[in-house]
């Protein structure tokens, strides 16, 4: 860790066997955990909270202020779980006094480019692709997927296993276990195979495709597509997982296909 070019607050936390690459800028209150690589140019500012065994690419940018107008420099964190890799030029800001934090779960990818707004929660095994660009206070479920060029509107939420496509504009709510894409953003079907890869069997995928036919795909409206779903399908944790997002959703959600 001993590395005489970067500059290292003496009052950070710093693992021992933390590796820190030339010209990095790291200040106080901050906390590196163990086997994490921090890659030259690199600047980890105030209240960065970063797991073990991170990778940390040259340029990013960790734990800046908000960019809101409304910060007043209350103090308040960057949280990164463990296994998390942040590529190029990647920037997160910390939260503000909203909620106090910034959330990265474990085992992400942020690739080069993007961008994480103050007050996000973004779950564990999430993907979000080059130059994608989160607006505050959004939430990712488990394994999202953003592809890349994506913007997403402040204070949106994104379901567990929702895949959505590059260069997408989100201004609505994404449920769980989708597909996202078009422009408006709309249902275009279920992440068959990103759940296959993650162990879902094909009897768990065909029920909630049925469900999201409800949802997506009859005459219903939405609060109509809720009743049948709580009559026709038994409970599980899957469709209550749904449904519950869909009545909680402060945006609403996005369109079904070829829905204007």
């Amino acid at each position: 860790m001993n590395q005489p070019l970067a500059y290292i607050h003496p009052q950070s936390k710093i693992a021992q066997n933390v590796v820190i690459e030339p010209f990095t800028t790291i200040y106080k209150n901050v906390e590196i955990g163990e086997g994490t690589w921090i890659g030259p140019n690199v600047t980890i500012m105030e209240g960065a909270r970063i797991g073990k065994n991170c990778r940390i690419f040259p340029g990013a940018v960790i734990s800046a202020i908000p960019q809101d107008l409304k910060f007043g420099g209350e103090d308040s964190l960057v949280i990164i779980g463990d296994n998390t890799t942040i590529r190029e030029c990647v920037t997160i800001n910390r939260g503000t006094d909203a909620s106090g934090k910034t959330i990265v779960g474990d085992n992400c990818l942020l690739m080069a480019y993007a961008h994480v707004a103050h007050d996000c929660v973004i779950g564990n095994h999430c993907i979000i692709v080059n130059n994608v660009a989160i607006g505050g206070h959004v939430t990712l479920g488990d394994y999202a997927i953003l592809g890349g060029l994506s913007a997403v509107h402040q204070f949106v939420t994104i379901g567990a296993h929702a895949m959505i496509s590059g260069g997408s504009l989100i201004r609505k709510d994404i449920p769980p276990y989708v597909k996202a894409a078009k422009e408006p953003v709309s249902f275009v079907g279920i992440n068959s195979i990103g759940l296959r890869r993650r162990g879902f069997t094909s009897e768990k995928i065909a029920e909630i495709q049925d469900i999201y036919r409800q949802v997506f795909q009859s005459n219903n409206n939405i609060s109509q597509a809720l009743e049948v779903i709580d009559t026709d399908f038994p409970a599980s944790k899957e469709r209550d997982e749904i449904t519950s997002f869909i009545r909680s959703s402060q945006r609403g959600i996005m369109k079904g296909y070829g829905l204007k």
